[in-house]
């Protein structure tokens, strides 16, 4: 039912309902620039080969085995056939176990998308009729099944007329966020600076729109394949301009707009001032005639 090539197949089981689906990846970097390493003197590219470590003779793929390391250089070898035989059996299902309130689970769990349709047009009723229950239930269902060799533990939710299955790391593949955030010290922040960090959060808050962020860096590359193809001057990035602000509440007060304000403040109390000083002295210098004609 669609035109990109399934990474899986099988059966969708909710309940009772069950119906065959395709997973199709939702990501892709295909459209990256991709580089080939170049031998430089004869323009030729380059193989990449396995190389014994001790006879420096080249491994043939057919001789190629993986390997667990027990110390010392030793090495228990796996061939292919008990790996595959350890690799829980899966029958294809992704059966739902359990249904949680969308946004529960914590991001940082989440592995990567696909994209979940019907693969034949006679489970599209049951197709439709989970899609549909998963979406106005607001529901998130968690499933398991083996994915490419591996068990996987899988989210599954309703994404516009069809599905989305999450893959996600499972629990020792997460670093702790204690373990990351230790060095992090308490520290009582102003009510101003609070204020003023609120406010400029809420002058700006709007919509997530992928199609407004562009790869500077993808651009950039096909920037300096173009001129180089063409023969022309490398192209030379614009200077960020960096701001170095010693004072936080100083630079805050800047991002929420106040900067204008600040500076037009002393500058009318200055010229107050000049003024009061002019008058003063223009009433000095009337003043002493007058003492004059008194004596």
């Amino acid at each position: 039912m669609t035109a990109h090539r399934a990474q899986w197949k099988g059966h969708l089981k909710i309940g009772e309902l069950s119906c065959a689906v395709g997973l199709y990846t939702a990501t892709s970097t295909s459209e990256r620039i991709s580089f080939h390493m170049i031998n430089e003197s004869t323009g030729n590219r380059l193989k990449r080969e396995f190389i014994d470590s001790e006879t420096e003779e080249v491994v043939e793929r057919d001789q190629q085995v993986k390997g667990f390391e027990t110390g010392n250089g030793d090495y228990i070898m796996i061939d292919p056939e008990e790996l595959a035989a350890v690799v829980p059996d899966s029958d294809k299902m992704l059966e739902a176990e359990a249904f949680i309130p969308c946004g529960e689970i914590d991001d940082v769990y989440f592995d990567k998308p696909y994209y979940v349709a019907p693969v034949e047009d006679a489970d599209l009723d049951a197709f439709t009729s989970m899609r549909d229950a998963l979406s106005k239930t607001s529901a998130t269902a968690v499933a398991r099944t083996v994915l490419f060799r591996r068990m996987r533990t899988v989210l599954i939710r309703a994404h516009g007329k069809g599905i989305i299955a999450t893959t996600l790391n499972f629990d020792y593949e997460v670093r702790s966020s204690k373990e990351a955030f230790s060095d992090v010290a308490k520290i009582k922040v102003e009510d101003e600076m609070l204020d003023l960090a609120k406010h400029i959060i809420g002058t700006k808050k709007g919509e997530f729109d992928p199609t407004k962020f562009d790869d500077r860096y993808e651009d950039a590359l096909a920037a300096l394949v173009k001129a180089k193809a063409e023969g022309k001057s490398l192209p030379k990035p614009k200077p960020i301009k960096v701001s170095k602000p010693n004072d936080l509440l100083k630079a805050l007060r800047e991002s929420a707009g106040l900067k204008k304000s600040s500076e037009k403040k002393p500058k009318a109390a200055n010229a107050n001032a000049g003024k009061k000083g002019t008058a003063s002295k223009s009433t000095k210098s009337r003043a002493k005639p007058a003492q004059k004609k008194a004596s």
